[in-house]
């Protein structure tokens, strides 16, 4: 992966759930867990429709280099959009040069 290709800075996050002192309720509480750079692309047409558009909520594609304990479920935050990481894919070499975040975009 080349650092050229890596041009937004972006922010991990994983949810660390709270209790609400008041009611019980569990509340989500998003801790930041990394900032870092990052290639931050839509899905072409034919990635889109190679997974099944219609069964498939993944809008997005997140490219970073390796990092230990990212986890389906985090979050990226990239200026205002705000990406649901639904799995973490190490490169096909290596499997230690960078993941690939298959995302999904959540409405705000």
């Amino acid at each position: 992966m080349r650092a050229g290709q890596l041009r937004h800075f972006v922010t991990l996050q994983r949810n660390v759930p709270t209790q609400d002192p008041q009611t019980g309720a569990m509340l989500d509480h998003w801790v930041d867990f990394a900032r870092i750079w990052a290639s931050v692309e839509p899905l072409s047409v034919r990635d889109f429709i190679a997974a099944h558009a219609s069964q498939s909520a993944v809008g997005h594609r997140v490219t970073i280099r390796f990092l230990q304990g990212v986890q389906p479920g985090m979050r990226v935050l990239h200026g205002a959009a705000v990406y649901r990481i639904l799995g973490a894919l190490p490169d096909k070499v290596s499997g230690r040069d960078f993941l690939t975040l298959p995302c999904e975009e959540l409405s705000q």
